[in-house]
């Protein structure tokens, strides 16, 4: 079987994948992107190449890497063409798609062909610069901008800026667009800042940081898509059939997608790609978006996976085709977390949120398992639910009953005892796990000498881990307990039951 390549796209009318238009081949290169990974393939690089199929963007991608050798030379193989197989849930309906993404001109080493890229600074048609060198990233390393090439990604990039602003004498007009998606609040205020230091340090001069601050637009974004990448081999070996071609870059992603960038109207102009795809947002402030993310998909997380576990469920999916955990999960995010959110939102575009949250937490070729949700759980529900609990009591007066079942479940998550290899490990129905939190020691120490009260009185009381004290919030600690009880001596299916149905009148 040959591998994809650009004859196998003009020669190939397989009904089982879209393959791109021979011109799109041939489109000039507007984009510099920092980075190989399979969410820059299965977010960006898509957007970009779904863009240039309408006519919009008309623009390919020259990739930077910082190694020679692995992914590059698949790209090189496969003249930079790779399939996106999309797999999930979308508007309640299941979605699968395979798309060879035709955006990738070309994968440069940073490593061995710095020049090169240093070249393609120079260029008239650039106008973008994407990243995701993940959060170490973006960091500050006092190093030259001289070195072939400097070590971390601010200093390549400084070293490409000022390339260009050489190249054209520093036209004001000839300043990039530059969309840091690592996952960081503030990644591109943060870049910006790192470079402008970085440029001071090495003495580039004023008229180049004049032009660097003015020409050049460095843009916070918030990218969300879950990409695992190259599937198992059974799957990756039936697509291949099914293709008719080898593909050592092919890359399963969900069909969710939201790529949201802070930009104003010229941020908007040069990022022509948003007109291509509802899940592209570019708006002079994301925060909205952010919120959203942390208080319905992580926080319902973070509220979940304890009270999912500990009814058996395995994975998110498990639970989602449980119909008792469903409408505990939906409950939650919908009537207790949504109202709760310390940001304003407008309810019609926060129950669009929260159903593409469920029909994502529905994708059946996705298996997110709880026990991987459930690390580090204590930090997770002090950053992503605590202001949504307190919003919520300080609006509506009350306490949010699925917020304080999911609470409790938390708790009874946490029983556990020490173990020779200094773990900590929790038990249910005979079933030992792992509790994988630094606060373990803690819940095990407290778990050992008080009752079930006295332990939820104390943890709410802890101030060190919720910047708060929870018991001053009227009714949440008895709920919490009613709840915790009902756990230890009914189990999890029969607490959870008596509330969904409303056969369990919790303490008011």
């Amino acid at each position: 079987m040959s591998y994809l390549s650009k004859e196998v796209v003009t020669k190939s009318a397989s009904p089982a994948v879209s393959m791109p238009d021979a011109a799109l081949l041939a489109l000039p290169e507007k984009v510099l992107q920092f980075g190989t990974g399979v969410l820059l393939r299965g977010l960006p690089d898509y957007l970009i190449d779904k863009a240039n199929r309408q006519g919009v963007f008309n623009g390919r991608i020259v990739v930077v890497k910082s190694t020679d050798g692995g992914d590059a030379t698949a790209f090189d193989r496969q003249d930079g063409l790779y399939t996106l197989c999309i797999r999930g849930v979308e508007d309640g309906q299941p979605v699968e798609e395979n798309v060879v993404c035709a955006a990738i001109s070309r994968v440069l080493s940073a490593k061995s062909q710095w020049q090169q890229v240093l070249d393609f600074a120079a260029s008239p048609d650039l106008q973008v610069v994407v990243s995701n060198t993940t959060e170490v990233g973006i960091q500050l390393v006092n190093e030259s901008i001289e070195l072939t090439p400097p070590q971390s990604f601010p200093g390549k990039l400084l070293a490409v800026l000022y390339a260009r602003f050489h190249a054209f004498d520093g036209d004001q007009t000839k300043g990039l667009v530059i969309v840091p998606t690592e996952l960081l609040p503030d990644n591109g205020s943060k870049l910006e800042a790192i470079v402008l230091e970085l440029a001071h340090r090495n003495n580039l001069g004023a008229a180049f940081i004049d032009w660097l601050e003015a020409a050049n637009h460095f843009c916070n974004s918030l990218v969300d898509r879950i990409v695992p990448g190259r599937p198992d081999a059974a799957t990756y070996a039936s697509l291949q059939t099914q293709l008719g071609y080898t593909d050592d870059l092919l890359t399963v992603a969900e069909a969710y997608r939201l790529w949201a960038i802070e930009g104003d109207e010229h941020v908007r102009k040069v990022l022509s790609f948003h007109q291509a795809d509802p899940g592209i947002f570019i708006q002079p402030d994301i925060n909205l978006f952010r919120e959203l993310k942390l208080r319905l998909l992580n926080g319902t997380h973070t509220l979940s996976f304890a009270l999912a576990y500990l009814a058996g469920c395995e994975t998110v999916r498990q639970a989602m085709e449980n119909e008792q955990l469903a409408g505990f999960i939906e409950n939650l995010m919908l009537t207790d977390l949504l109202p709760g959110i310390p940001y304003p939102v407008e309810e019609g575009v926060g129950q669009r949120f929260g159903g593409q949250v469920l029909d994502r937490f529905r994708n059946p070729f996705l298996e997110h398992r709880w026990l991987a949700i459930s690390m580090q759980a204590t930090m997770k529900m002090q950053m992503r639910t605590i202001p949504t609990l307190l919003h919520y009591c300080e609006q509506h007066g009350t306490v949010p009953q699925y917020f304080a079942l999911g609470f409790a479940a938390y708790l009874r998550f946490m029983r556990g005892t020490s173990q020779p290899d200094e773990t900590f490990q929790g038990e249910v129905d005979g079933k030992v796990y792992l509790i994988q939190d630094d606060k373990a020691g803690y819940f095990a120490e407290l778990w050992s000498r008080l009752s079930p009260e006295e332990l939820t009185q104390t943890v709410l009381q802890n101030t060190a881990l919720w910047g708060h004290d929870l018991t001053r919030l009227p009714g949440f600690a008895a709920q919490v307990t009613t709840c915790l009880q009902q756990l230890l001596d009914q189990g999890a299916p029969a607490t959870l039951a008596g509330i969904i149905n409303k056969n369990v009148s919790l303490v008011k």
